[in-house]
C-alpha cells in the first residue's frame, strides 16, 4: 500500500506504463467536475469510476481484494480512512468474483487518514477496506483507477 498527494504522482511512474498513464490522465483531467460512472482510459487495461458516498463505520464494512487490478484511490471531496494489510493475514469471506476482480476477507488491518488530494495504492496483495468514517459520516467524491496487473 502507498498513500501519497497527488503532486507526487510521477515518483510512481516507475510501477510501469500503466501506472504513468493512470496518473497522467488523473493529471490532465479535472476529476471533481467528472459525473458518478466508469470511464476508461486505455479499454480494460486502465479504467477510472467515479463516485460519490457517505462514509461508514468500519463495523459496517468488509476488507477486500482484487486479483487482476490495483487500485488508485484518489479523493477528490471530504476525508476518509482506509483500512490495509497483507491479504496473507486475512481469510476469506465469499470465494473470489472473477467477474468483478473482488474477494471479501476477514481479518485485522491497520488505517490510514486520506483527504482530498492524496491517493492510495492498492496492489493485489493488499486487502484494503475504504469509505471508514473518522468520527462520523461524511461526503466524500473518490477516483478509483483500475490498473490491470
Amino acid at each position: 500500500m502507498i498513500i501519497d498527494k497527488i503532486e507526487n504522482a510521477s515518483l510512481y511512474y516507475c510501477l510501469g506504463e500503466r501506472f504513468q498513464k493512470a496518473f497522467e490522465f488523473i493529471k490532465n483531467n479535472n476529476l471533481e467536475s467528472f459525473e458518478n460512472g466508469n470511464y476508461e482510459i486505455d479499454g480494460k487495461n486502465i479504467f477510472v469510476s467515479v463516485q460519490d458516498y457517505q462514509t461508514k463505520n468500519k463495523d459496517d464494512a468488509k476488507f477486500e481484494a482484487h486479483k487482476k487490478y490495483a487500485d488508485v484511490q484518489l479523493i477528490l471531496k471530504g476525508e476518509e480512512q482506509l483500512g490495509f494489510g497483507n491479504i496473507e493475514n486475512f481469510s476469506e469471506i465469499d470465494n473470489y468474483n472473477e467477474e468483478k476482480d473482488i474477494v471479501f476477507l476477514n481479518g485485522t488491518g491497520s488505517f490510514a487518514k486520506a483527504s482530498k488530494g492524496y491517493f492510495l495504492i492498492f496492489m493485489p496483495q493488499d486487502a484494503h477496506m475504504p469509505c471508514i468514517s473518522i468520527d462520523k459520516s461524511a461526503y466524500v467524491k473518490k477516483a478509483v483507477v483500475k490498473v490491470k496487473i
